[in-house]
């Protein structure tokens, strides 16, 4: 082993390690990544900028454009509008799957996932069914759809790239569609059967109560004359608070030291978590209240009132800052009275917390709020009401862009990249985008995960790294043949995916499987499909893909649903990509 080699081992070691904890966001781990890269002279200072330059980087970007062109235009309101009037449960979970998957073989998933998700949980109210039979089946479909064609993920644009840039051949726009249709419909197939059998039913949110899944984390106020006053916080929740629990005791704004053995005083504030129906009756039994932030608001009275549920979108805005930082309650016009986020364990101030991915805020505010809010791309507002108005001008030229797009790369009359450009160019210039919806809708964390991780690859290659894995998984596993390879491949690929970024487990086993198909000496085409396959089809844990979060809270999920819907489907399509991927893609050039 060579000193680049054991160098390189080290950063790949590190990036995982990094990606898998989770400690921080997976874009800042891609630049510690591309750091390191250059500080050990791993790759050359072109090589490292490389991947900001990269078709697939740039293409990926302009993809987002494009998606928000169609999600801004109203086309997308109008479609899960029609979805939503269907009254039959499996009729509509099965329309709901194969537009889900259509739609996402086109344009952004979490886009498409964001616009069906609160129109899908109002059908399913609406018509007394439970949304959590019908969540679920939505993030998978859409992670299905979306490899059917080069475009319908960045993983898919991320393989394609680096296989060009190894010096192979890459894919077409459509390449992976006849494959990827018969994920569809197996997927499909397999979903209408589990959602009987496997999702769990959680019931039907009542509309005008408050039926909100999930524990949230409140933060109370303790008035004067409040049953509250004298009581130590161990002896505070009534027997019958259900599974209430309290957190914190702050007075000012600094806590308590020991808040179970604490008494309470009148002016503290109660930090607690548990169901929110239980939450509210402990409140009015204890007789605190909501703390009334941001008093001074226009319209701040009862009246006109509404409680709502808005969740933080993947590519949002507000994601890492706090409510404070925010100014929260004076930019919505909204007091966010809890907190919904799996395994939360926060002993901070509810405006003191980080915001994150799926992170649902229950919101008191008037009406006219949840329109501001449905126009900010950060937020998704779950529940039932009127959804953005359709501007047919709009749509028909967002769709009539999206398609001359796709079609003049399938023609092969430009590449992907440029036409994408140049439609993006188009929505500017015809004003269905503004420059700044059009800044806003680029999820650029995305973009600097893929700047980032592109130049691993290529110091595994430059290194020897790649082939020195390739040659120690051919010893274990080419004894079997080819299939078995690709077997493993595929498993890798599912494995890492599982856990960290999906498309910084591609970028780590892209070189991999194109070191050992050259080994073998086959083609690296089936190896890369499976790597794209098996890196944009993530089932079996919430926070393995982005629309798998967000399901995760709005649907009120546990941990294990994920586990045992996702996991059977995953070892579905290991065993129908061995099977299938040598069939469409042959081993031999």
């Amino acid at each position: 082993m060579t000193p680049d080699m054991l160098l390189t081992f080290l950063v790949l070691a590190g990036a995982i390690a990094l990606f898998i904890s989770e400690k921080m966001p997976p874009e800042v781990v891609a630049m510690l990544v591309l750091a390191a890269l250059l500080t050990l002279r791993l790759v050359s200072t072109e090589e490292a900028l490389s991947g900001f330059s990269s078709p697939a980087t740039v293409t990926v970007a302009a993809m987002f454009v494009l998606s928000a062109g169609l999600q801004r235009s109203g086309s997308l309101n109008r479609l899960g509008e029609t979805i939503a009037r269907i009254r039959w449960g499996w009729l509509l979970a099965l329309v709901m799957m194969l537009l889900s998957a259509l739609v996402s073989a086109f344009i952004n998933n979490t886009a498409a996932v964001a616009v069906f998700l609160p129109l899908i949980i109002a059908a399913a109210v609406a018509n007394k069914l439970p949304p959590s039979k019908f969540l679920i089946p939505l993030s998978y479909a859409a992670q299905f759809g979306g490899v059917c064609t080069l475009i319908g993920t960045s993983t898919n644009l991320l393989v394609d790239s680096m296989a060009r840039q190894a010096g192979h051949e890459g894919f077409t726009i459509f390449e992976f569609s006849q494959l990827g249709i018969i994920f569809v419909v197996v997927g499909t197939v397999y979903l209408m059967i589990a959602r009987q059998f496997l999702l769990p039913d959680l019931g039907v949110p009542q509309q005008a109560d408050s039926g909100h899944a999930g524990r949230y984390v409140a933060e109370l106020l303790v008035p004067e004359k409040s049953g509250a006053i004298g009581k130590r916080g161990s002896e505070l929740l009534p027997d019958d608070s259900g599974d209430v629990v309290v957190l914190e005791i702050f007075r000012g704004r600094a806590a308590v030291p020991s808040p179970r053995g604490t008494g309470i005083e009148a002016g503290d504030r109660l930090l607690v978590r548990g169901n929110w129906t239980d939450i509210e009756a402990a409140r009015r039994k204890l007789k605190l209240r909501h703390d009334d932030v941001a008093g001074d608001l226009e319209g701040d009275d009862e009246d006109g009132r509404v409680h709502a549920e808005a969740m933080v979108a993947p590519s949002s805005h507000l994601i890492g800052h706090t409510l404070a930082s925010l100014r929260f309650a004076h930019t919505y016009h909204a007091r966010v009275q809890g907190l919904h986020r799996h395994r939360l364990s926060t002993r901070q101030p509810l405006d003191h917390v980080p915001l994150a991915v799926g992170d649902v805020l229950l919101l008191d505010a008037p009406e006219s709020a949840l329109d501001l809010m449905r126009a900010d791309p950060g937020l998704v507002v779950l529940g039932e009401r009127e959804q953005t108005r359709t501007s047919i001008r709009r749509s028909l030229l967002a769709l009539g862009i999206l398609v001359a797009v796709v079609a003049v790369a399938a023609a092969g009359l430009m590449s992907i990249v440029a036409s994408a450009i140049i439609g993006c160019c188009m929505l500017l210039l015809l004003r269905v985008l503004e420059p700044e919806d059009a800044y806003a809708a680029i999820d650029w964390r995305v973009v600097l995960l893929l700047a980032g991780v592109l130049p691993l690859g290529i110091a595994l290659q430059n290194s020897g790294a790649a082939a020195l894995l390739a040659n120690f998984s051919i010893g274990l596993f080419g004894g079997f043949g080819p299939v078995a390879t690709l077997a493993v491949i595929y498993v890798l690929t599912s494995v890492l995916t599982e856990t960290m970024s999906n498309n910084a487990s591609a970028a780590v086993v892209v070189p991999i499987a194109i070191a050992t198909a050259e080994s073998l000496g086959l083609d690296s085409k089936p190896f890369l499909v499976a790597v794209a396959f098996a890196a944009s089809t993530s089932f079996a844990t919430p926070i393995s893909y982005q629309t798998n979060t967000m399901v995760y809270a709005a649907g009120g999920y546990r941990f294990r649903d994920f586990v045992k819907v996702g996991l059977p489907l995953n070892i579905i399509f290991i065993v129908m990509a061995v099977v299938l991927i040598p069939r469409y893609f042959p081993f031999s050039a």
